[in-house]
C-alpha cells in the first residue's frame, strides 16, 4: 500500500499574501508533496496549510515551509484572535494510508530534530509524540502564548524537546507531534462573540473550568476544544472548535448541539464551515444521521454528500467543493480500468482479438456486473412510482445493496486480466536448472503467487455476485411487471458470470501446490456456483408466475 502522511502546519500569518504564497510555494515545490489546502484567516492572522506525501517527503515539505517562515514572519509584530506561540505555531503529522500512529511519532521527531538544529529554535513534542503527560495537550504546551514564552523557557520543566532552551523573539516556539485526524470546524452565529463563547464553553470538553465554588464545570461533548469569536470579514460570530476525534463527537452532533444552545439564547445559526479538509467518512456520517432523522431514501455517495453539505450549511461562507475538501477525493489516483473504461464495442472487439487476455474471466466479471446491474435498474424504476408505493420498502431495502455490488463488480473486469498477467510474468522468469537453485525457487514462488491471485480474483467476483441473490429474490415478486424480462436476463447473466468465474477458479487451482488452499477454495467456489443455479431458478420461477 502506498504510504501517505498528512501534515497540517499552522503559521502565524494570515494577512500578508506574499508570505502566505511563499510558504505555499515552498511546500508545493517539494518533491513527493501535494499541497491540498491553504486556509488563511484575517481575524486570526493565521494560515492553516494541509499537504500529503510519503514519510520522507512530508518531513522535507515541513522543513521547506519552516525555512520560509523563519525568514519572513516576525512574532514580535504578531497579533491575532487565535492562540499562538510561534511563527510555525504547530506542525502535526497524521496517518492517512499505509502508516500508523507510531510511524507519525517518529516522523515528528525527525522533523523536530532537523528543524531545531538548522533554525536554532525550540521545538516541543505534543499529543502522541509527547514524552511527558503534562505536555500532551496543545493548550498546556502553549499556555500563556508567545507573551509568556520567554519566562517559561527559563523553567527546567519546560525545556524544549529539541533546540535551544532560549527565547528567540522572531520565532517563538513550535509544537509538533502525531495525532488522529483533527477536524477544524466553525458554526456561524448571528449574534455576538460573547454569545458564541458561551455556547463553546457549554459544549467543549473542558467546559468552564473551575467555578467559584471550586467545582469543575465540564462541557457536554468529549474530545472537543472550542471558543467563540467574531469574524469581521463574515460579519458573524462563530463557535470555533477542533474535533479531536470525529468518531467520538461527529460534525453533525456538534452542529445540532450548537443549534440547541443558540435557540436558548434566541440567536440564529447560519450554517457552518470546515477549515481545511475532512475525511469522507465524517461527511457520510452526517448524511446518514439526517437520512435516519428525516426518514429519507438516499443511497448514492454524491447525493449523501450533497445532503450533508445542505443540512450543515457548509456553503454558507464559501463554496464547499467535495473534490477540494474531502481527502479521499483529493489524493485519489486515476482509475486504472482500461477494459471497464472502453466502449462496449471496443471491449467486445478486444475479447475477440488474437490475445489470451482479456478472456473468459473478464467476460464473466462483466456478465455478473450486468446481471446485478439489471436487478438494480428494475428496483430503481419500480421505486417511487405511485402505483407501486406499497412495495417501496422492498425496493428501498435492496436498491443500495444492488447498486453497491454493481460498482464493486465493474473493477473485477480489469482485475482478472491483471491477475493473469501477474502469472505470466512469473512464467517468463529465468528457469534455472530445475532443481533447488535460487533461480528456479524464485520462479516457482512467483508463479505460485500469480496462480493464487488468478484464483482469488474470480473467487472475489463469485463472492460479490453471490451477495446479490437474496436481494434479487426479494424484489422479484414486487417489481413492475413490465420489467420482468429485464430481471430474467439479469438472473441468467449473473448465474452465467458466476459459472464462468468458477471455471476460472478451477482452471488455475489445478496447478497450485498448496493443498489446503486448493481444497478450501474449491469447496467455497463450488458452493457459490451451486447456490447460483438454485437462486437463478428461484428468481425465474417467481417471474414466470407473474406473466
Amino acid at each position: 500500500m502506498k504510504k501517505i502522511v498528512e501534515c497540517v502546519p499552522n503559521f502565524s500569518e494570515g494577512r500578508d499574501k506574499e508570505i502566505i504564497d511563499a510558504i505555499s510555494d515552498a511546500i508545493a515545490k517539494t518533491a513527493g508533496c501535494t499541497l491540498l489546502d491553504v486556509d488563511p484567516g484575517q481575524s486570526t492572522n493565521r494560515t492553516v496549510y494541509t499537504f500529503v506525501g510519503d514519510p520522507e517527503s512530508v518531513i522535507e515539505g515541513a522543513l521547506a515551509a519552516a525555512r520560509v517562515a523563519s525568514l519572513k514572519i516576525d512574532m514580535k509584530k504578531h497579533k491575532g484572535e487565535h492562540p499562538r506561540f510561534g511563527a510555525m505555531d504547530v506542525c502535526p503529522f497524521i496517518p492517512v494510508a499505509g502508516v500508523n500512529m507510531q510511524d507519525c511519532v517518529e516522523i515528528s521527531k525527525k522533523f523536530a530534530a532537523r528543524a531545531a538544529e538548522e533554525l536554532q529554535v525550540p521545538f516541543f513534542l505534543y499529543e502522541e509524540a509527547a514524552e511527558h503527560d503534562y505536555r500532551r495537550k496543545l493548550p498546556d504546551v502553549r499556555r500563556g502564548e508567545y507573551e509568556a514564552l520567554e519566562e517559561r523557557l527559563k523553567d527546567a520543566k519546560w525545556k524544549p524537546d529539541f533546540g535551544p532552551a532560549k527565547f528567540v523573539p522572531e520565532w517563538g516556539a513550535t509544537a509538533t507531534g502525531a495525532r488522529m485526524f483533527l477536524i477544524a470546524y466553525n458554526v456561524n452565529i448571528l449574534g455576538t462573540s460573547n454569545q458564541a463563547h458561551r455556547i463553546a464553553l457549554n459544549l467543549r470538553e473542558a467546559g468552564r473550568g473551575i467555578n467559584d465554588h471550586g467545582q469543575e464545570e465540564l462541557g457536554r461533548l468529549k474530545d472537543v476544544k472550542g471558543m467563540g469569536w467574531f469574524v469581521n470579514e463574515y460579519n458573524m460570530a462563530q463557535v470555533t472548535v477542533n474535533l479531536n476525534d470525529y468518531h467520538v463527537t461527529p460534525i453533525h452532533v456538534l452542529f445540532e448541539e450548537v443549534k440547541k444552545e443558540a435557540a436558548l439564547l434566541n440567536v440564529g445559526v447560519a450554517g457552518s464551515e470546515i477549515v481545511g479538509i475532512v475525511p469522507l467518512e465524517s461527511i457520510l456520517m452526517a448524511a446518514d444521521y439526517y437520512i435516519e432523522k428525516e426518514k429519507l431514501f438516499v443511497y448514492e455517495e454524491d447525493q449523501k454528500i450533497r445532503l450533508a453539505v445542505e443540512r450543515l450549511g457548509l456553503n454558507s461562507v464559501a463554496p464547499f467543493r467535495p473534490k477540494e475538501k474531502i481527502i479521499e477525493y483529493i489524493v485519489a489516483e486515476p482509475l486504472n480500468e482500461p477494459l471497464a473504461s472502453m466502449s462496449v464495442r471496443a471491449f467486445i472487439e478486444e475479447i475477440a482479438s488474437r490475445s489470451t487476455a482479456p478472456g473468459g474471466g473478464s467476460a464473466s466479471a462483466a456478465m455478473a456486473a450486468m446481471g446485478v446491474g439489471l436487478g438494480s435498474m428494475v428496483a430503481k424504476i419500480t421505486n417511487g412510482v405511485r402505483k407501486f408505493e406499497s412495495v417501496q420498502p422492498y425496493m428501498q431495502k435492496n436498491i443500495p445493496i444492488l447498486h453497491d455490488l454493481t460498482q464493486k463488480l465493474i473493477p473485477m473486469v480489469d482485475a482478472d486480466t491483471s491477475a493473469f498477467n501477474e502469472y505470466m510474468e512469473g512464467l517468463r522468469m529465468p528457469k534455472g536448472d530445475g532443481g533447488d537453485d535460487p533461480v528456479t525457487w524464485a520462479r516457482n514462488q512467483n508463479m505460485q503467487a500469480g496462480l493464487k491471485t488468478a484464483v482469488n480474483v474470480p473467487l472475489t467476483t463469485m463472492r460479490f455476485g453471490d451477495l446479490a441473490w437474496d436481494s434479487l429474490c426479494e424484489i422479484a415478486p414486487h417489481i413492475n411487471p413490465a420489467s420482468n424480462s429485464d430481471l430474467e436476463v439479469g438472473a441468467r447473466a449473473l448465474e452465467c458470470g458466476i459459472w464462468g468465474a468458477f471455471r476460472n477458479v478451477c482452471i488455475n487451482l489445478k496447478d497450485i501446490k498448496d493443498n489446503d488452499f486448493r481444497d478450501q477454495t474449491f469447496k467455497e467456489a463450488e458452493a457459490i456456483a451451486d447456490r447460483a443455479k438454485v437462486k437463478c431458478l428461484e428468481v425465474l420461477s417467481v417471474l414466470s408466475k407473474k406473466d
